[in-house]
């Protein structure tokens, strides 16, 4: 899906400076706030439990009197009992993301150093147009995935 010519299921990646050769990478995975949306999280589910629990001690027992209290504790322990999982979970995924963004951002920066490279030749009058079709349309095979290219020497 694009709209406007972004592409809404990429990664979505900053870089700091504006130049080509100047551009660095930024991680926008941050721990701490996902951490937050974990808590956040549990939170939500723990309120959801306390108040059906509290919801159903008023429904089926209209002799207790504190229904409040049964819905407080139902919410504290699914809260204890959710909290932990989802604290561990979201650190770990947010560890597995960063890690996939900095090969994601090093394949970039490859890429473009390889594509530089590319355009420095091509404009060297030195090196002939055979050499340069060939490193070009090989860097773009090996970009696109189409195939492998063996190469004698």
């Amino acid at each position: 899906m694009s709209i406007n010519g972004v592409n809404m299921c990429s990664p979505n990646v900053n870089f700091k400076a504006q130049t080509f050769k100047q551009q660095q990478y930024e991680n926008p995975i941050n721990r701490t706030t996902e951490r937050n949306l974990a808590v956040l999280s549990a939170t939500g589910v723990s309120t959801f439990a306390g108040l059906v629990a509290g919801g159903a001690t008023t429904l089926f027992t209209k002799g207790y009197k504190w229904p409040l209290g049964v819905g407080i504790a139902a919410a504290l322990a699914t809260l204890g009992l959710t909290l932990p999982p989802k604290l561990y979970n979201a650190k770990v995924n947010a560890y597995a993301r960063d890690k996939e963004m900095d090969v994601f951002s090093r394949q970039k920066t490859a890429q473009n150093n390889i594509y530089e490279d590319i355009n420095d030749e091509i404009k060297d009058d030195n090196v002939s147009l055979d050499n340069k079709i060939n490193h070009y349309a090989t860097v773009k095979m090996a970009d696109n995935g189409s195939g492998v290219m063996v190469k004698g020497v």
